[in-house]
């Protein structure tokens, strides 16, 4: 990771540099210098030549060190670690995201990238939040719950030894067609000989808490109530118990919100069928007793609202919920972050088990965001997860199958494409958690020369200097604010005449304007006359002077060790050097730094031969081959090395008896060869082929005898009778 965000950054540089030097001399002050990417100003007093304008100030820092500027600005990006604590994880010192406070000096469209770091603490402080459902048909789940304090504490206390519970209901709210509207519903609205209380849409019965006895004690005081339609106002219960953080309990720990519910939830827009418009407002409602007593004036929230209450009050939400309505669960987990499903089992018998796995299921995966970003920024995460996967510019930073105790590390990239007037800030947060760095952020948008002179001297006591340059009063013009502003058409013309050059009507070669009889020449010009452009110079790979030289009035100037016509070539042979102190093998010569081959070899190190395989045939075929004798192999391979190479594929040199490569340098040639065929099969070939002749010769010789002797047979028998 390390070598690729090096590439990275060396490249973005590389960028930069290569496209701003034409950019940045269109900049006219300091402040808009600083403000381009890669540029910088100098503020060296009397370095520009007389007619250059202000703007050839602005330069890469490097284009100002070659012009030889003494005094440059060129504000520096920082990270500046305010507040760094440790990593901890003893209930005294938690500490899971490091650091905790940065401030950014940025320039505009510079990156800069700084580190954090997290750790999920063993033992963290947990928060649990039971919000359950009290229609009629949870009437089991309510009487298994009653029994189930202890049991809940106990898994709990597996993950931390400080834990809290607490516990709320909801069932609708007290408006028709949500619950039926006879006074004696509306006190006992259960059917026929069971007993109920009274509709409600949300209330809360126990604080955090610590007692299990209190816990259980509540619940079991508690009893079933009744609604008309199938959903329910379990929403309305999630708002309060997130923004009710006093009424609640809520600490700065873990919190989670347990759902319990075997149905469906009302959203925004259904309080219409009540005649209920007016839309949720996001604020705690609970009177003394703990009920949300104002629950028919506001309509339910909407699942965007819910969710970014969750988010902002760091609650994570496990929706117990029954098989049936799993997928409508699922869909509305996926838009809520930090949260998941269980599936509840029918009288909620499972609920701590499905509390335990919920509870693994969430704290196994991080995600790393930022909130309140100012218009602006950009901000990318790249992330190094502790299972070893890795993700890079990345909206967010994103770690799965995470345990306890291990350290996983984000890089943060942050740029800005505006300068700001104040310091502005931002957070990053692990979702879910109270814990975040604060991000201050300065953009380095103005030049603090710190050498003001109001009515200079060296702007002729007509002028504030301050970064190199003169600020003329009025009435005054000039470099330096040496002229008076003409008046009359007679002292213009004059002044023109200044300007132009001797046998020529064009004032300022036409690459200027007239000052004081002064040429103020435009961009890239230069001169009395702004008779120079020090961007005509030869170019060499698109650079002038091919970014070895410098451009003077059309003529490059290189740089040592460079020379040509663009400074294309370098005078340093190091390039061409072979061994033994010689050049390009002794097969050819070195030209700005690069081999040039005789005509019969080519290579980087001319090594090559350009025609090896009739040059180096009959060595090849006499060192293989006792055809020849030895002394005429050596007259045919001189200064030459035979290498077995069986192996190798490519050869480009392919004989009757081998494939071969020639490469040579200035000692001796090297042949890589492979045989077509091994010896053993060669003698095997050469036994066969005498064997045959052998046998071919006597079987055509006894043919030929006895065909001879039966004709001859034949002849005899016809002459005698």
């Amino acid at each position: 990771m390390l070598r690729r965000q090096i590439f990275t950054v060396v490249f973005m540089f590389c960028i930069l540099f290569q496209g701003t030097e034409g950019q940045c001399s269109s900049k006219l002050t300091c402040s808009e210098c600083v403000q381009h990417a890669g540029c910088a100003w100098c503020k060296q007093r009397g370095f520009l030549s007389p007619g250059q304008p202000d703007r050839r100030r602005c330069d890469t820092a490097e284009g100002l060190r070659r012009r030889n500027c003494s005094a440059i600005i060129d504000p520096t990006p920082d990270v500046q670690s305010i507040v760094d604590t440790e990593l901890g994880s003893s209930l005294e010192n938690v500490v899971q995201l490091r650091p905790q406070k940065l401030h950014l000096k940025l320039r505009v469209g510079v990156p800069q990238t700084f580190k954090v770091a997290f750790k999920r603490a063993e033992g963290y402080p947990i928060d649990l939040y039971f919000l359950m459902d009290f229609s009629l048909s949870m009437i089991d789940d309510l009487e298994n719950m009653k029994k189930l304090g202890h049991k809940v504490m106990s898994a709990l206390r597996n993950v931390t030894n400080a834990a809290r519970i607490g516990f709320g209901a909801y069932v609708d709210k007290r408006e028709i067609p949500f619950i039926t509207s006879s006074s004696d519903s509306l006190s006992n609205p259960c059917p026929e000989n069971k007993t109920c209380q009274p509709a409600f849409s949300f209330k809360h019965f126990l604080n955090l808490t610590d007692n299990m006895e209190d816990f259980e004690k509540e619940v079991s005081k508690q009893n079933i109530s009744v609604n008309e339609d199938l959903p329910e106002s379990g929403f309305d219960g999630v708002m309060q118990v997130s923004v009710c953080e006093e009424e609640i309990g809520w600490g700065n720990v873990t919190r989670i919100l347990v759902y319990l519910s075997d149905g469906l939830f009302h959203s925004a827009g259904d309080g219409r069928l009540a005649g209920i418009v007016r839309p949720n407002d996001g604020k705690c409602h609970l009177n003394k007793d703990g009920l949300y007593e104002t629950s028919e004036s506001y309509d339910y929230p909407s699942i965007a609202h819910l969710s970014e209450v969750l988010a902002k009050k760091n609650i994570k939400i496990i929706f117990a919920i029954t098989d049936d309505y799993q997928d409508t669960y699922q869909e509305l987990s996926a838009v809520i972050p930090q949260s998941v499903v269980g599936i509840l089992e029918s009288d909620s018998s499972n609920v701590v088990q499905l509390i335990s796995d919920a509870y693994n299921d969430l704290v196994s995966k991080l995600i790393l965001e930022h909130h309140k970003a100012p218009a602006g920024l950009d901000i990318s995460y790249s992330s190094e997860c502790s299972d070893g996967t890795q993700s890079y510019g990345q909206k967010r930073g994103e770690c799965r199958n995470l345990d306890f105790d291990q350290q996983i590390n984000f890089t943060v990239t942050v740029s800005t494409s505006v300068c700001f007037s104040h310091a502005r800030s931002f957070t990053i947060r692990p979702q879910g958690l109270t814990e975040e760095l604060s991000v201050t952020v300065e953009t380095l948008c103005d030049c603090d020369c710190r050498d003001t002179e109001r009515r200079s001297s060296y702007c002729h006591g007509n002028g504030t200097y301050a970064c190199g340059v003169c600020s003329c009063d009025e009435g005054y013009v000039g470099q330096t604010c040496e002229c008076e502003k003409q008046q009359n058409a007679d002292s213009i013309l004059s002044m023109e005449a200044l300007c132009t050059p001797f046998n020529s009507t064009n004032t300022c070669s036409g690459h200027g304007s007239c000052l004081c009889g002064r040429c103020i020449c435009h961009s890239h010009y230069r001169g009395q006359y702004c008779q120079c452009d020090d961007t005509s110079c030869n170019h060499h790979k698109n650079l002038i002077c091919g970014g070895n030289g410098r451009c003077n009035c059309g003529t490059c100037e290189c740089y040592p060790n460079y020379e040509g016509p663009a400074c294309e070539c370098s005078t340093i042979t190091d390039e061409c050097q072979t061994g033994n102190d010689s050049i390009c093998s002794n097969h050819g010569y070195c030209e700005c730094n690069q081999c040039i081959c005789h005509p019969d070899f080519k290579g980087k190190h001319c090594t090559m031969s350009l025609y090896p395989c009739l040059q180096y045939g009959a060595c090849v075929r006499c060192r293989l081959s006792n055809v020849l004798e030895k002394e005429n192999c050596e007259e045919a391979c001189s200064s030459t090395e035979l290498i077995h190479s069986p192996d190798a594929r490519i050869f480009s040199c392919d004989d009757e008896m081998v494939f071969f490569n020639v490469e040579s340098n200035s000692e001796t040639v090297q042949i890589f060869y492979r045989e077509k065929h091994s010896i053993f099969q060669r003698a095997m070939f050469g036994t066969l082929v005498i064997f045959c002749s052998g046998v071919g010769g006597v079987v055509i010789l006894g043919t030929t005898m006895i065909l001879t002797y039966l004709v001859l047979l034949n002849i005899y028998y016809q002459i005698v009778p």
